[in-house]
């Protein structure tokens, strides 16, 4: 939490800068203290320290001081213990087990239910109307965009996923309001990307970027009308392609599914039962 809130500190307005600068010095205490104390310590108003904890994606300062105050008194230790050239088997299981293990609880922590909100009630409107919902990644993040595609495909929505950076400005030219495009992203500064973002925007579409704080593509999503959904987690890139980052963007996109599932409703079961048994009758005996 602290480090996607330092990573987004040049992104803020200098009033909310302050505000944020006051929480890194001392997280402790700006869990602990009154809004008034927090904005005269801050030299701000008191609805600017509320506007400080919506930019960074929370519902307000009470969201905001109960995700700290787990994060600094209950969080779960950082751990990032980088592979060696000499490990063992049994080491490397240790160590990317354990990466993933803290990654992922650490987003737990942190995870921004707020803007999650916001996404998941964009993808469900869009697939109750039959709207575009589109999956964009290159590299690493298209294989992602892939299991996205093949999820929301399962819940009868018009869905589709490129990682072709030609093809995702065509596919963006054609979105229109309504429609939703969901660019991920690990490093958030991929050209293509950005300028699909961009042309997706100015049709009317809403985006949903999961990306890392602070990146161009992030501040991207903080524009009004769009959705980010901040990711942020160390890779050792001299040592393997990033991996954590894949599963923690593999695990925002089974919270967006679960949420807008559940959202569409009844109606929806008896298709997804209608497919296991259509993919049951497919299975050869062995």
């Amino acid at each position: 939490m602290l480090e996607r809130i330092k990573a987004a500190l040049p992104a803020l307005p200098p009033a909310e800068q302050r505000v944020a600068k006051l929480l890194l010095a001392d997280p402790r205490a700006f869990a602990n203290l009154p809004v008034s104390e927090l904005a005269d310590r801050s030299h701000v108003s008191k609805p600017t320290v509320v506007r400080f904890c919506r930019s960074v994606g929370y519902d307000g300062l009470a969201d905001f001081k109960l995700k700290l105050a787990g994060s600094v008194n209950e969080g779960v230790p950082f751990v990032h213990r980088a592979v060696d050239e000499d490990d063992k088997p049994g080491d490397l299981i240790v160590k990317v087990v354990d990466n993933a293990v803290a990654a992922l609880l650490h987003y737990r922590n942190d995870a921004a239910s707020h803007a999650f909100e916001r996404a998941i009630l964009a993808l469900t409107e869009a697939g109750r109307d039959h709207k575009r919902i589109e999956f964009y990644g290159v590299g690493n993040s298209g294989i992602v965009a892939m299991d996205a595609q093949h999820k929301f495909f399962r819940l009868g929505v018009n869905t589709f996923a490129c990682s072709d950076g030609h093809i995702q400005l065509m596919s963006a030219t054609m979105l229109g309001p309504g429609d939703c495009a969901v660019i991920i992203s690990n490093s958030g500064r991929s050209r293509d990307l950005m300028d699909a973002a961009e042309i997706a925007r100015k049709k009317g579409a809403t985006t949903i970027i999961i990306t890392a704080s602070g990146s161009p593509l992030a501040q991207m999503g903080q524009l009004p009308g769009q959705v980010l959904l901040a990711v942020d987690h160390p890779e050792d890139y001299d040592r393997y392609s990033p991996m954590v980052s894949r599963l923690l963007h593999l695990v925002v996109v089974d919270v967006l599914t679960t949420g807008v599932a559940l959202r569409l409703g009844e109606n929806l079961r008896p298709m997804l039962q209608e497919i296991k048994k259509n993919l049951r009758s497919k299975r050869y005996a062995q």
